[in-house]
């Protein structure tokens, strides 16, 4: 936990970012302290940079949706003035701004939406069903480690399936993916690496898409195929359609960015909150129906992100006391903001009966996150199926000894040990 009895509350004040305690995912205790007496303060980020942290709830969902706070291009950000820098990576769809944008939301939005996610839902649910046979066949002592076995391979899985990337290919995406994770602390060079290198995978694989269409036709084979990629593709030769071949690309690499590690992690937070509150997890056991309003539960009191979410102002203006200069960095934190009292009762209590329940895990206004029922509808599925076929399920060992990854700014348990 970060100690800010140390830091005076002037004006001058310049924090470290705070950082969840060990063996926790978030979010850090510390904003609590901020929330209350520095909702607007500067902090210096791993990369030496600083930025204005906003830490209570009103103020993060205002700021997500101010046309005056961009989000700045992760290729371009810190700005150089060297001369010899590369040009920047194709915008990804958290980056894209104004009618570019609006254009390509409206191309992308309906793969996302709730009539195509209800045709993903068996598929979603046959490889979790899956998984967990898997993992029974392979564990006579009816113990098991939750994490390597269901919690990690499912998201790749529906990544894959959904979007259309190769599976066999994971070796050479992922690694980059994993790096751009960490960006915060990464040199610029590190970060055009990694993003050069999955532009140029995702280029590559569409060439493949579009050969292999090419082929089909002439062996007189109809259709796209479902996967989104092909259905993009479509949408991009469609006369007057929406998108280019860019915006494909762009829309890979997104989806490698958001759609994996993130999913991962915090589905594996959600099960450890779920399997230390086992009078909550047995109540939703008998009340399936619940499933609902307790994965929004679970997205609010689990972070889905500490404070890794910059913006940048457009012009100057003043916010709490504090005046924000054209160019500074604005960094709304979710986390903190989806546990302010002042917008839940009793923030830091687990409740799956908790409605309503308006958390921002997933941002606000215009860049909100594209994919959202689509993780909704995966933590569900990947609860309901646990529960189904393990109902007894519980943790094989205490939770305090359980190790973690903290390699990102979302903390996950390395493993989560289970019996049934």
């Amino acid at each position: 936990m970060t100690n800010l009895d140390t830091h005076a509350a002037t004006a001058d004040t310049v924090i470290p970012v705070p950082e969840a305690a060990p063996g926790t995912a978030g979010p850090p205790c510390a904003y609590a302290r901020l929330r209350a007496e520095q909702p607007v303060v500067k902090a210096q980020l791993p990369n030496g940079e600083t930025a204005w942290l906003l830490s209570r709830y009103q103020d993060v969902r205002a700021a997500f949706a101010d046309p005056r706070l961009v989000r700045p291009l992760l290729s371009a950000w810190p700005p150089t003035e060297d001369a010899e820098a590369p040009p920047p990576c194709l915008p990804t769809f958290l980056e894209m701004t104004g009618e570019h944008h609006e254009r390509v939301r409206r191309a992308v939005l309906p793969l996302f939406g709730r009539g195509r996610l209800e045709f993903m839902r068996p598929r979603i649910r046959a490889m979790a069903e899956e998984l967990i046979d898997a993992m029974v066949a392979a564990s006579p002592g009816r113990t098991a480690d939750l994490v390597a076995a269901y919690v990690e391979p499912l998201p790749l899985r529906v990544l894959c399936e959904t979007v259309g990337l190769p599976h066999e290919d994971r070796d050479r995406y992922l690694p980059h993916t994993l790096t751009l994770l960490g960006a915060a602390g990464l040199t610029m060079e590190q970060v055009l690496e990694a993003l050069y290198a999955l532009q140029d995978y995702a280029s590559a694989l569409i060439t493949r898409k579009e050969r292999e269409r090419e082929q089909e036709q002439e062996q007189g084979q109809e259709g796209d195929g479902d996967d989104y990629i092909r259905l993009l593709l479509a949408e991009s030769r469609r006369p007057g359609g929406g998108l280019t071949r860019d915006d494909v690309v762009s829309f890979v690499v997104t989806m490698l960015m958001a759609g994996y590690k993130t999913n991962m992690q915090h589905t594996g937070n959600a099960l450890l909150a779920l399997l230390t509150h086992p009078e909550q997890l047995r109540k939703l056991r008998d009340e399936p129906s619940r499933i609902g309003n307790a994965v929004d539960e679970l997205l609010r009191y689990v972070p889905l992100m500490n404070a890794i979410n910059i913006l940048v102002a457009q012009e100057d203006f003043t916010l709490h006391g504090r005046h924000i200069r054209a160019g500074d960095a604005v960094v709304p934190v979710p986390a903190s903001a989806n546990h302010d009292p002042e917008a839940f009762t009793d923030p830091d209590r687990l409740d799956l009966t908790r409605t309503p329940n308006p958390h921002v895990a997933f941002g606000h206004g215009p860049h909100a996150c594209t994919g959202a029922h689509l993780t909704r509808l995966q933590l569900a599925t990947v609860i309901e199926v646990l529960l189904e076929r393990l109902p007894d399920i519980e943790l094989a060992e205490p939770a305090g000894t359980l190790p973690w990854d903290e390699s990102t700014p979302l903390r996950a348990p390395a493993r989560l040990p289970v019996r049934w």
